[in-house]
């Protein structure tokens, strides 16, 4: 038989234990904190009719999404989870309460080219409210402040929320006579961070075809910059002149307000005119989130208000605000500048249960006691050397062996080893769960360490 050399697919990740472990950890503290705040979990099919995920899509997204045909069925692989969101409102409109709030961390896949920290296949962590008719301003406050309370809880402290409002944009645009622009203005800016402003406004006066003034008046507009206070006090000068960016900046002062109520302190986030996002179907408040030490990631979390979204599967008005991390791609990027906590325990069992006689009943029972009082557990059932029983106790990397031999039987105790420190104790199984669960608990840092 020909041995095929095995390969995984470029664009796609794959890791070993321990760093699918920290991974893991990570979606755990997102679950738990999008749990807090009253969100249903949701999962999505990854495959969907192609007619479903292209209705709002075409150009870049046809090119970029995994299509086939199956007999007669034209299907594709989801590219995002907002569009399957918009479908799953609409299909089930009548049996949902309103507002509506679900978060999803799912695989999306993306047939772009593959590039360091780019994938092809990578997860999403979706959060979103959507509402029937209406949606308070509240939630475009309330998303980030989650958000806020997601990175504390992976570790980080250094980040910033970039906040702004479309509305603002597009009524300033109005006061330049701009409107039928503003779109492609607001992509060709969005690009700022990564061009710089000379080159943004090359392209402002070559692609969308502005006057050397408008497109002065625009770098102008989006480089004021202070604390949250001194920019809405900048923009106030501008009130009075369109009715949109009024509405726009009681919005964005509302939101910068609200976030304050949250607890989220002023240092991770403020108010910037250059967020605009890309994409045409954010209509009020839009984010995005930086690491403050690490700005050539660029955004690690974005996402905004949209009133329509829905409005291709159903005809009704269902508007919403949510954000997405891209996960997969946050953690390969935290992983490759080494801020994964390195101590953080990550081995599939808490302990590992070595017997020492040739009859296992005694330690299966000392298995079970120990699961019974909260500590994962891994029999080792081969028949191998103590030696070859420690060694593959290390590489798996297991806090605790629990040896168990004739002794330890005779006196009803289990030898509790810690594999960090060398040290050894003999204890109760009772009492060996305590300690095992308090020693982990002592040791159960972050899964992020900022340098």
């Amino acid at each position: 038989m020909e041995i095929i050399k095995p390969r995984t697919l470029s664009g796609f990740m794959e890791l070993l234990p321990a760093k699918q472990a920290k991974l893991e950890r990570m979606m755990q503290i997102l679950r738990d904190t999008y749990s807090l705040y009253g969100f249903a979990a949701l999962d999505t099919p990854a495959i969907e009719d192609a007619q479903i995920l292209l209705a709002k899509g075409g150009g870049e997204t046809e090119k970029q999404i995994y299509r086939f045909q199956k007999g007669d069925s034209d299907l594709a692989l989801r590219f995002d989870l907002t569009v399957p969101l918009a479908k799953y409102v609409a299909l089930h409109y009548n049996d949902l309460a309103f507002p509506f709030r679900r978060y999803q961390i799912s695989k999306v896949y993306r047939g772009e080219r593959a590039q360091r920290g780019r994938f092809r296949e990578f997860y999403q962590a979706d959060i979103d409210i959507i509402g029937d008719g209406k949606l308070d301003i509240l939630n475009e406050a309330e998303i980030p402040a989650i958000i806020y309370k997601v990175f504390r809880g992976f570790g980080l402290q250094r980040f910033q929320i970039r906040v702004n409002n479309r509305k603002i944009l597009n009524g300033f645009y109005a006061m330049l006579d701009l409107s039928e622009k503003s779109g492609n203005i607001m992509r060709t800016v969005d690009k700022l961070d990564k061009i710089g402003a000379d080159k943004v406004r090359a392209l402002l006066v070559s692609e969308c075809a502005l006057s050397d003034a408008q497109a002065d008046e625009i770098l102008k507009f989006i480089a004021i910059t202070g604390t949250n206070a001194e920019v809405i006090a900048a923009l106030e000068g501008y009130r009075g002149r369109n009715e949109i960016f009024d509405k726009g900046l009681e919005e964005l002062k509302a939101v910068t307000a609200n976030l304050a109520a949250f607890g989220v302190p002023e240092a991770n986030f403020a108010v910037d005119l250059t967020i605009a996002r890309g994409l045409d179907y954010y209509t009020g408040t839009v984010y995005e989130t930086t690491l403050l030490d690490h700005p050539e990631i660029g955004s690690v979390c974005s996402g905004g208000r949209y009133d329509n979204l829905a409005g291709y599967y159903i005809d009704k008005a269902l508007p919403g605000v949510g954000i997405s991390i891209g996960l997969t791609r946050l953690f390969y990027v935290l992983d490759e500048q080494g801020l994964l906590n390195p101590e953080l325990p990550s081995a599939p069992a808490d302990a590992l249960v070595l017997p020492m006689t040739a009859d296992p009943a005694p330690a299966i029972a000392l298995a079970e006691a120990l699961r019974a009082g909260g500590v994962r557990v891994q029999l080792y059932g081969e028949q191998k050397k103590f030696k070859q029983k420690m060694s593959y106790a290390d590489k798996l990397g297991v806090p605790f062996a629990v040896l168990l031999g004739e002794d330890e039987i005779a006196q009803n105790m289990c030898s509790v080893k810690n594999m960090r420190t060398g040290e050894q104790v003999t204890l109760s199984a009772e009492d060996a769960a305590a300690f095992i669960r308090k020693t982990l608990a002592d040791n159960n840092g972050p899964v992020i360490l900022e340098k």
